[in-house]
């Protein structure tokens, strides 16, 4: 990756150049650590803030990456991590940072084109799900992806905690289209499992400018076949030594996350899913300095849960239901929870609007605004009582509607330079309105779950949340080697109209929950000295505020298979984070080190753990009073190196991250205290090599480490390896790529080369083999 992306690079993208047919421009230039480019679509993150910035543009992912997603593209950041499991994974794909681990999605912030993906209606997963919504760009969309670590801008709410990802994606200056095809393989072997899951992809673009007037529309399918994810168990203590139940072969001895010896019987999860990506761009130029822009996005999911039993009773048939007995002992009978059927069906739509100058003069001013509406949001799924095979044509079963839910926002924005580009002062300034909709209604269905419409109500929750924003910030050059930024960020958060209503509880619950205000104030300051001519060094010190969504406070679900319990009084989560740097150039790259630190207070955690007795899973959220973080993060990047062609970038994060306060507990008073905070490794690295053989042919080596970590907040997960756990791992990529023609490009790939079987929480995807055909016009 060039390095471009080092600080609040794409500075002066002013121009609004393109992407495929861009003329060229300027190499980069530095200041204070802040690296500017002149050409290429402006980026939405600050341009001044001199703290920890990295980037990669389209050029480097389709060279070096195997990116069937658009969240693959941060595969080798430094101390990042996506949690995405499959293909078009779109209900589990969380972001992790340096001190944010993969169950707090609310611990970061995503954007396309300055547009809101991050799901603020929730965190992490339970009942509902919560990661950005990735599929709203598309990898060929892509011109280039910033991200900033850190709550160091004041234009970011608390849930920049962790890092600011923004998507750039093209708009072209003159006529161009593409097309793209894709194909991945994967051979599966696990447990009572032994299959290959396909996938296939297919785009097509086309963009152009004529005149004042700029568009781009681009169409993606995917059809996608994932790997089995969850499974069903019986844990061997439970078990009744005896004859009762059928006698049956297939269960799969195994040990929990406890290391207690359990038997899968049967794998709950494995989707297939067909997705359809469509978006417009349109942009029109005022004048050169002046531009309206309009997104429209549609993304559509249809996706199948078809669960397998392991288990065949003595003439061989499957076993689907009833008491079962393994090797001499008798456990619960097999129901629709252990092996659940789910039909989804969700249409979301994506509109975002802005209006701004780039004068780069005395002053400059955005309006922006975005919706994004989940206008059918549908989940079909067998009841308990209703299993295999009979439930694969019918019988009873629930709908949770989600339709309705979702999330708007409104920016106002300027910049004032009193003395110009090159002043002492660049001032930004704003107001921003956020809104958060919650519905989400489940009713039960009594004759046919796959067709029937909703019956009577088994839950019905939500709730609205809104955070509105007053925010500054001074960039002041102190004196040719020294820079300074001051910010604060004055937030007022609301929540309303929450209710909870379970009317098959007992007893029935039917609450509408009080209204709650709260505000606050977030400093940020950041300091760079230019110490020698190819050495910056750099301080960062934010406050984030990260306040409860609205699916914590409100949105309590039960199904046969999980329950997640809401609390509606939670604090909201309080940070400060520092970070110092040292960045040397080294004439063909550059080299960092960066010491970090960040302490928690009342951290929103959400927890999933087993209930064998009810035999499904339990999510509860609560705040954990305290949890330190201090680590360090070296990251190196250079091209060239010892001979033209070869480019490396490499990255290895430390991170010591406890939990020093907590009146909460797990299992007894104090069991979580002293204990590591879940989800964050102590080493991580990654490191991705490329070589230009000639003109038309490039290879890339990539590889991905993660140390031990662990789920649960009392640690006590000690086997990472099985469903629940999350396990260390090594994963090697490889790919080439080929260019055929002027026009046409081929590329083939192979991620996880050695075929590590590795988890969090589900199996992560194992040895996935990658074609793809892409025409350039």
């Amino acid at each position: 990756m060039r390095k471009h992306r080092l600080a609040a690079a794409l500075a002066a993208a002013f121009p609004f150049a393109c992407a495929v047919h861009a003329q060229a421009v300027p190499g980069p230039t530095r200041d204070l650590g802040i690296v500017t480019i002149t050409g290429g679509q402006p980026t939405s993150l600050p341009t001044q803030v001199t703290t920890t910035m990295e980037g990669i543009t389209r050029t480097e992912i389709e060279r070096a990456i195997n990116a069937t997603d658009s969240e693959d593209a941060l595969k080798y950041f430094p101390s990042l991590l996506v949690r995405k499991r499959y293909i078009g994974d779109y209900n589990h794909a969380i972001l992790s940072s340096r001190a944010s681990g993969t169950g707090n999605s609310a611990r970061s912030a995503v954007y396309a084109d300055g547009i809101l993906l991050s799901n603020y209606l929730g965190n992490g997963v339970g009942g509902l799900s919560f990661p950005p919504r990735w599929g709203l760009v598309t990898p060929e969309e892509i011109d280039r992806v910033d991200v900033m670590y850190g709550p160091f801008s004041a234009a970011y709410p608390g849930n920049s905690v962790g890092a600011v990802v923004d998507y750039v994606t093209r708009m072209p200056t003159r006529l161009e289209g593409h097309v793209r095809v894709g194909y991945v393989v994967q051979p599966f072997e696990l447990y009572g499992t032994n299959e290959t899951y396909r996938s296939w992809q297919a785009s097509a673009s086309v963009g152009s400018k004529s005149g004042d007037w700029s568009y781009w529309i681009n169409v993606n399918r995917t059809d996608s076949e994932g790997q089995p994810l969850g499974f069903a168990s019986r844990t061997v203590s439970t078990g009744t030594v005896g004859t009762s139940g059928t006698a049956v072969t297939g269960a799969v001895p195994e040990r929990n996350t406890a290391n207690a010896p359990i038997y899968y019987i049967g794998h709950s999860t494995q989707y297939h899913t067909i997705q359809d990506h469509a978006k417009i761009k349109l942009a029109y130029d005022f004048s050169p300095t002046v531009r309206a822009a309009y997104t429209f996005g549609s993304w559509q999911n249809t996706s199948t849960n078809r669960p397998q039993s392991y288990l065949r009773n003595a003439s061989g048939a499957v076993v689907t239901s009833g008491a079962i007995n393994i090797n001499g002992a008798s456990f619960g009978a097999v129901t629709g929870g252990d092996l659940p059927l789910t039909e989804e069906k969700l249409t979301h739509f994506m509109h975002g609007f802005s209006v701004k100058s780039r004068t780069q003069g005395l002053f400059d001013w955005e309006v922006s605004a975005s919706l994004y509406d989940y206008d059918r949001d549908h989940k079909r799924q067998n009841a308990g009582g209703n299993t295999l095979p009979g439930a694969a044509t019918g019988g009873a079963g629930t709908l949770a509607d989600g339709s309705g839910t979702g999330w708007q926002t409104l920016a106002l924005r300027g910049t004032w330079r009193p003395g110009g580009e090159k002043g002492a002062h660049i001032v930004d300034f704003g107001w921003q309105h956020a809104g958060y909709k919650l519905d989400y209604l489940t009713s039960s269905i009594t004759g046919n779950w796959l067709a029937d419409a909703p019956g009577a109500v088994s839950s019905d929750v939500g709730g609205r949340t809104r955070l509105q924003a007053l925010w500054a910030q001074d960039v002041w050059r102190l004196a040719p080697t020294w820079k300074a930024v001051l910010g604060g960020r004055l937030e007022r958060w609301t929540a309303s109209e929450g209710r909870t209503r379970i009317p098959g509880a007992t007893p029935a619950i039917n609450t509408a929950w009080p209204d709650r205000t709260e505000t606050s104030f977030s400093p940020k300051a950041a300091l760079s000295w230019q110490w020698r001519p190819d050495t910056v060094l750099k301080a960062s010190l934010g406050r984030a505020v990260r306040y409860p969504t609205v699916g914590e406070l409100y949105g309590a679900t039960s199904t046969v298979n999980s329950q997640s319990i809401n609390d509606p009084n939670l604090k909201p989560e309080k940070s400060w984070t520092a970070e110092l740097s040292a960045e040397r150039e080294l004439g063909n790259g550059l080299a960092r080190l960066t010491f970090f630190a960040e302490n928690t207070r009342d951290a929103l955690y959400s927890q999933t753990t087993f209930d064998p007795l009810a035999n499904r899973n339990v999510s509860r959220v609560q705040n954990v009073g305290r949890i330190a973080t201090q680590g360090l993060e070296a990251a190196f990047n250079a091209q060239d190196v010892s001979l033209k062609g070869l480019d490396l970038q490499a990255s290895v994060t430390y991170a010591h991250s406890i939990i020093k306060e907590n009146a909460g507990f797990v299992s007894v008073p104090g069991d979580t205290v002293g204990k590591r905070q879940p989800n964050i490794p102590r080493w991580r690295a990654s490191a991705l090599a490329s070589y230009r053989w000639n003109d038309a042919f490039s290879t890339s080596v990539g590889a991905r480490y993660s140390g031990q970590q662990f789920r649960t907040l009392d640690n006590a997960d000690v086997n990472g390896f099985t469903y629940f756990g999350v396990s260390r791992f090594f994963v090697v990529d490889l790919r080439a790529q080929w260019k055929i023609s002027k026009t046409v490009t081929g590329a083939f790939g192979i991620d996880n080369v050695g075929n590590d079987k590795y988890w969090n929480f589900h199996p992560y995807p194992q040895r996935s083999y990658v074609a793809e055909l892409k025409a350039d016009f």
